[in-house]
């Protein structure tokens, strides 16, 4: 019986192990085959090979709440094209066809397949470039090629000196360590909030691109894996288990320790060290001149990089004299950093040189949250946005006359009168998170109450509370005799209680926002019939300048006797803006009109200073028909990228160098009559990156030429997709076969 019962467990013990080694067996044939060493599409073209990757909202604990909340849900990348890859040939990426290792040749002289090796990125042990020749059957990504071949790949273009070299350095994102040399607390923090920003927006993109948590940090302790990051297999698993096993064995034949690692468990094999080119990249940013945090018309955003490769080690030095300009720094650096989908590694150009700072210092993006709501998540992607373009004003028109969502502390009836809904307002605190996630990204915040005129819903309630008309003209019909749009409303210039509530409202948003040089207070399309209906003043022009120059002397009072209050204010172009009351060394006039119309020569002869924003260039509202049934509802046609990139006013003006000095900068301008959150993304992106390197480089071009030269294309289509990794749905530029085929389509 005892022998019947030993044979019995003998046979077992026996099938178990056969079984066992059978599915070891099985899984190392399994992840030979499946090594992401040598990933291999397959030969059936099944869906898995087509898989989109998506971005989801819900990685707050990998890529920081900033970040997560800046990003958009579910926002599709374009799936990995195993089918082609990239060589460069006269600087240009040249697509073809790849199946099975094997690149396929169809230009021959005889007209058939010709089928060659793909060409190795990586010449040596610690560089690479995308056009080197070699039989590893690996191809080459689109991203990688171009970075690597051709003009330089940098989104707005740098205006000094600059040479980057093609060979790219692999890396561990956990490899990146960053120094700060300062002197100024104040920026030492904000630069390190900063550098953690570059460092989440990079993992971002990896995950955009589907890349596991080995890839973007290495092996990570279990439980740790936010939801969307993509989990290993059970047979990845088991691999691991079995390559964990036998590198203990090989460091136990070594004379080295079996329990290096203990704790630490890794969903995937260990990551040799030979998959990446360095050990160390060390970010060096030096901010020695200036402690201020605060942008001004003045401030120095200039600055330097270096990127070095030695002795694996790869060593980047940014120098500048201000936070705003070593911010810039790191936002090319980025620029200069890409994931490889075929190594899945990430890759840097590791020899760089750029000497860059911006040709105008006002370079603005201005968004309208009245006529609809956009959440502070919203707002957050839009600076985003701005900060990849090195745009630096955000011009926040928060009210008008169809709403007024802002919450005062001290008039909440405003909001209560004048919001969409109880939901759709911004608390101080929503301020405050703005202003500090725009800080940190080289933003300033300019807020706008836009007076006497554009004031309608959320001023009447002054009767109820004793306070008189606040506004007039309130929603009055028909519309078109007392405004430029519905609703109507403009402000009482003959009641103190309105100048009040301005004051309380500027004190408040400059404690918010402040310290701020520059400040806009509104003072467009005043419409003078719907005050001569209340009062019988001979002059309704000397009655807008007494309001506007009774709303400068209310915001001084807001500021106190604090230094930093505004130096300078600006106001909208209209009918009003040369009457001579508004002093030139005090107010700015933000040009809106056509780029030819007269307005433009006589503001310059009168010596204000301007902020462009014609709106036969830089306004994205434009193109899409009327809103209305009656009435001019639109301005016509859409404003492409191209035009609003080739405009260049000061060209076209024939400003002297003493003229230019007067030229404060641009603003691109986004009135949302047909836009909500929904198309927000679309309408601002690419296009206002179009302004920001107008603003920022000014490149010159054949004067008389109506197209874009193709590199811009070709740099313009790169940064698209820079944008959509940072979670923007930025609309495309050309179909996807001109961004895959260089040149042929422009």
């Amino acid at each position: 019986m005892f022998k019947k019962v030993a044979f019995t467990r003998s046979t077992l013990k026996k099938a178990l192990l056969v079984l066992f080694f059978g599915a070891l067996t099985s899984c190392l044939l399994l992840y030979w085959n499946d090594s992401s060493e040598s990933p291999k599409p397959s030969a059936s073209m099944s869906m898995s090979f087509y898989n989109t990757h998506v971005i989801h909202g819900s990685l707050e604990s990998l890529l920081g709440s900033d970040t997560q909340v800046a990003r958009a849900s579910a926002i599709p990348i374009s799936p990995i094209e195993r089918s082609w890859t990239y060589k460069c040939v006269n600087n240009r990426c040249v697509r073809h066809h790849f199946m099975d290792g094997v690149v396929e040749e169809f230009e021959t002289s005889n007209g058939g397949v010709h089928q060659q090796s793909p060409q190795q990125p990586h010449t040596g042990p610690a560089s690479s470039t995308s056009n080197s020749a070699s039989s590893s059957g690996r191809r080459i990504p689109y991203t990688t090629c171009t970075m690597t071949c051709g003009p330089i790949n940098i989104w707005p273009q740098p205006t000094g000196a600059t040479t980057i070299g093609s060979k790219t350095t692999r890396f561990r994102l956990s490899d990146m360590h960053v120094k700060i040399v300062t002197n100024f607390e104040p920026v030492e923090k904000l630069l390190r909030e900063a550098y953690e920003i570059l460092r989440s927006e990079v993992r971002g993109a990896m995950v955009a691109h589907g890349a596991t948590l080995e890839e973007i940090e290495g092996a990570v302790p279990a439980g740790t894996v936010p939801a969307g990051v993509p989990m290993p297999s059970p047979e990845q698993r088991l691999a691991t288990e079995m390559n964990d096993a036998a590198t203990a064995a090989d460091k136990r034949v070594g004379g080295g320790s079996a329990d290096a690692g203990v704790g630490k468990i890794h969903f995937f094999k260990l990551v040799s060290d030979k998959r990446y080119d360095v050990d160390a990249f060390e970010v060096n940013i030096h901010v020695e001149k200036s402690g201020d945090t605060h942008l001004t018309l003045h401030t120095d955003e200039s600055y330097n990089l270096t990127v070095t490769h030695s002795a694996r080690v790869l060593i980047v030095k940014i120098t500048a004299n201000t936070f705003f300009g070593a911010k810039h720094g790191l936002t090319t650096l980025q620029q200069l950093i890409w994931f490889d989908d075929e190594e899945r590694t990430l890759k840097v150009l590791n020899k760089a040189s750029i000497e860059d700072v911006p040709k105008f210092n006002y370079r603005g993006l201005m968004l309208d949250t009245s006529r609809h709501y956009f959440t502070v998540g919203a707002i957050k992607r839009t600076l985003v946005g701005m900060s990849h373009s090195k745009l630096n004003r955000f011009h926040w028109h928060i009210t008008d006359s169809q709403s007024f969502p802002l919450i005062s502390k001290h008039y909440p009836q405003l909001a209560r009168y004048g919001a969409y809904s109880e939901r759709e307002v911004y608390t101080p605190d929503d301020v405050r998170e703005l202003v500090d996630f725009a800080k940190v990204r080289g933003i300033q915040i300019i807020p706008e109450i836009d007076a006497p005129a554009h004031a309608g819903n959320g001023w009447d309630w002054g009767p109820k509370h004793g306070l008189g008309e606040l506004s007039l003209c309130i929603n009055q019909q028909p519309w078109n005799n007392y405004c430029g749009e519905p609703p109507c409303g403009q402000l009482n210039p003959k009641n103190n209680h309105t100048y009040l509530i301005l004051q309380k409202l500027y004190e408040e948003l400059l404690e918010l926002v402040g310290p701020l040089d520059y400040f806009h207070i509104g003072g467009d399309e005043v419409n003078l019939e719907c005050w001569q209906q209340h009062f019988n003043d001979s002059d309704m022009r000397t009655l807008w300048c007494d309001f506007m120059l009774q709303a400068y002397h209310r915001l001084q009072l807001a500021s106190g006797q604090n230094a930093s209050s505004p130096r300078m204010v600006g106001v909208w172009s209209s009918g009003l803006t040369s009457a001579p009351c508004l002093s030139k060394n005090v107010f700015a006039v933000q040009v809106w009109g056509g780029s030819k119309w007269p307005e433009n020569f006589q503001l310059i002869n009168s010596g204000y200073s301007l902020v462009i924003s014609h709106v036969d260039a830089w306004y994205l509202d434009c193109g899409f028909g009327s809103w209305r049934s009656t009435g001019e509802g639109a301005c016509s046609p859409y404003r492409n990228w191209q035009t609003v990139y080739k405009h260049r006013p000061w060209e076209e003006m024939k400003l002297t160098s003493l003229q230019m000095r007067q030229i404060l900068g641009g603003e691109a301008c986004l009135w949302t009559e047909q836009v909500d959150e929904s198309i927000l993304d679309s309408r601002l992106w690419p296009r206002a990156s179009a302004l920001a390197e107008r603003l920022w480089t000014d490149p010159t071009e054949e004067r008389f030429s109506e197209s874009v030269p193709v590199e811009v294309y070709n740099r313009m289509s790169v940064f698209r997709n820079h944008l959509l990794e940072l979670g923007l749905r930025a609309e495309p530029i050309f179909p996807k076969y001109c961004a895959q085929n260089q040149d042929e389509c422009v």
